[in-house]
């Protein structure tokens, strides 16, 4: 994976940190579950996992950009509703590839339920669901914590994903190993917060704005060299 330089990183911007508290539950557990406005685009979209990476897309989709999040991380769903959703249209598009780094810094002492969430999703590509369950997942972040029994009830919004062996994978963490290299992954961007977009290494819009502004990210992309 390419590193991120810390000047990259630098100046005023919003996001989720190790420090922040972004994924610490709320009061209140109330949850609505939810699928994306474009899962049916999402439907055939294929997923393969690479290391410590999900990628997204078609072989031969000429750019790749590299997506940091934490499922917990209240920024990332926002930008998975825009700028998320803008990049996903590209890949089913054939215009670009998506590697996912999942990270799950926010679950220190399983305050979050990251890593519960992370699971989930790698266990979503065996079934060839992982694009449809994965913006699902971020539609339906919860106030409080992920948890087996909610990543499986946002698992029932996905035709198809449920079954004997997805939902052992969920409640028996069958990937906690991989959900570990998942975070060293993201750890040796260098990056410190998400969520973050990187092309050829570098980052793709700003977390003070165009990230969670479709129009703006679909233009800040078009700048890198995706979907021009």
């Amino acid at each position: 994976m390419a590193v991120v330089s810390a000047a990259l990183l630098g100046g005023a911007v919003v996001g989720c940190g190790s420090g922040s508290g972004e994924g610490r539950p709320s009061a209140t557990s109330e949850v609505v579950v939810r699928t994306s406005p474009i899962a049916g685009q999402l439907a055939g979209l294929p997923a393969e996992v690479d290391g410590p990476r999900i990628v997204v897309g078609k072989l031969d989709a000429p750019r790749t950009a590299q997506v940091l999040v934490d499922p917990k991380c209240g920024y990332c769903a926002r930008f998975e509703e825009a700028g998320g959703e803008s990049l996903l249209k590209l890949a089913v598009a054939g215009q670009v590839r998506i590697e996912y780094v999942l990270a799950s810094f926010l679950d220190q002492g399983g305050v979050s339920g990251s890593a519960k969430a992370v699971n989930a999703l790698r266990a979503s590509v065996d079934a060839g669901k992982f694009a449809e369950y994965h913006a699902a997942v971020f539609a339906s972040q919860p106030k409080g914590k992920f948890t087996e029994e909610l990543l499986l009830k946002i698992a029932d919004r996905v035709p198809g994903l449920r079954g004997a062996e997805f939902d052992a994978a969920v409640r028996e963490r069958k990937y906690q190993g991989w959900v570990g290299e998942a975070e060293e992954g993201f750890e040796a961007t260098g990056a410190r917060a998400t969520p973050m977009v990187l092309v050829e290494g570098k980052p793709v819009g700003s977390r003070d704005g165009s990230l969670f502004d479709a129009r703006a990210f679909v233009g800040a992309l078009k700048d890198a060299g995706v979907g021009a």
